[in-house]
């Protein structure tokens, strides 16, 4: 990664000239030629976000750069273009993946419309789905573009390109040059605004990783009162091999989550720990399943009530308060409680207000229940939570949660991208809604 202060430093001395270049390119002041997708690509493998500049209207150059300062420090691959709405839509995505040639999350802004497509070794489609749908109520193109970029950085797997770390980097507006005055910039006093970020930012790592402690070790607890309770010995009659590795892989993830958890140093570290909780879970309930005799469980997600309540078993309806309704996994009990009409079984957290529902605590709360949920479900089951929301703030985007998904990818690559892929465009009736590469709109 590029130093933060390099990054700012260059952009101070760069001056954009997008419009000189387009008057240039077009002949005339008047002329609106669209700019050519391989110069759009070329700046995207420069910097994580490009302004048309027909579409600095619809995006400022400062808001631009604070949205790719976001992108880099968060090391991810995700692309931001904003174009005009006039701008040429067949298979627009497709052939900027291709010229671009790196693997990552594409979203486009084309006039007020917006969608995405993403290789699905960073992003499931589902992932890429939930993330559009999310930001498509969002006001105005900063709004959108940021609360996207937030909740993509959580979710999505691969790095950012080791060419954005090269040749000095560009400044996210298209096509820009130093064609203007040099600002002159204090090194020292620059030094000190980055390095008081840093102490701050790593006070509030601590803060919210103490904060995910009493919550991980009550889960850890109440996973290791289920083995106590169990009933099983792995000498007893009718045990065999399938029913012994079960019980083995259940008291390897119990040990396993105690001790990535005393080795946590940042929030975003507790993903593996409650990852490791769910896996000696459906250990326990396959377990239960081959000693009673019946089929297999599915491995489902777990309650979103409270994962301690063990693997759901279906998904049902349920709206939160002042939300919209979506369908969330449930374990039995809670599946019952709502078809009854009653609340479900709710996991609560301290808060500064008292005891409430997780996805109303506050942001810290991501990467507990991203390694319960993983990234393609998440976002769809927090739209509209307050966790969902907060975690769309500046303050948390790059970090907590940060990579949901196990993916790889994530450079210059032509990997998982085939002759289906990227196949959609911005024609016809619209956006849909997102996708991979594989998919239309």
């Amino acid at each position: 990664m590029k130093d933060a202060l390099t990054r700012t430093l260059v952009r101070l001395l760069i001056v954009p000239v997008a419009a000189v270049l387009a008057v240039l390119m077009t002949g005339a002041p008047g002329a609106h030629a669209a700019t050519d997708l391989s110069t759009v690509a070329r700046a995207l493998r420069e910097s994580p976000v490009y302004v048309d500049p027909e579409a600095t209207g619809i995006l400022s150059q400062s808001d631009a750069e604070a949205l790719a300062d976001k992108i880099e420090s968060a090391d991810k691959p995700v692309f931001i273009a904003v174009l005009p709405a006039g701008y040429p839509t067949d298979d627009l995505f497709r052939n900027l993946r291709t010229e671009t040639g790196i693997t990552g999350l594409y979203g486009i802004r084309l006039g007020d419309r917006f969608d995405a497509r993403a290789d699905s070794s960073v992003l499931s489609r589902q992932g890429v789905g939930n993330l559009v749908t999310a930001v498509q109520g969002a006001g105005d193109a900063k709004a959108q573009l940021n609360d996207f970029v937030d909740d993509a950085l959580r979710n999505i797997g691969g790095s950012a390109p080791a060419s954005w770390n090269e040749g000095g980097g560009q400044v996210p507006v298209g096509g820009l040059i130093t064609v203007g005055a040099v600002v002159a910039v204090s090194g020292a006093g620059a030094y000190a605004v980055v390095r008081r970020n840093r102490k701050r930012h790593e006070e509030e790592q601590r803060a919210a990783l103490e904060k995910l402690r009493v919550v991980v070790d009550e889960d850890i607890t109440a996973f290791g009162e289920e083995l106590d309770r169990l009933d099983f010995h792995p000498g007893e009659p009718g045990a065999d091999d399938a029913m012994r590795a079960d019980y083995e892989r259940a008291l390897d993830s119990y040990e396993r989550s105690k001790q990535l958890m005393d080795g946590a140093d940042r929030p975003e570290d507790v993903r593996a720990v409650t990852q490791a909780v769910e896996d000696g879970r459906f250990a326990l309930a396959v377990l239960a399943a081959r000693r009673e005799g019946r089929a297999l469980p599915e491995r489902r997600p777990p309650c979103f009530f409270d994962p301690r309540h063990g693997p759901s078993v279906a998904d049902a309806r349920w709206m939160p308060p002042g939300g919209a309704v979506r369908e969330v996994p449930v374990c039995a009990a809670d599946r019952a409680r709502l078809a009854d009409g009653r609340d479900p079984a709710v996991r609560e957290v301290d808060t500064d207000s008292g005891r409430r529902p997780y996805w109303e605590a506050g942001p810290a709360y991501g990467p507990w229940a991203g390694g319960y949920f993983g990234g393609g479900v998440l976002p769809g089951l927090l739209v509209g939570t307050l966790l969902g929301s907060m975690m769309a703030s500046p303050a948390y985007g790059a970090d907590y949660g940060a990579g949901y998904g196990d993916f790889g990818g994530g450079d210059v690559s032509g990997a998982d991208f085939g002759s289906g892929d990227f196949g959609g465009d911005f024609g016809g009736g619209g956006f849909g809604g997102g996708g991979d590469f594989g998919g239309g709109f």
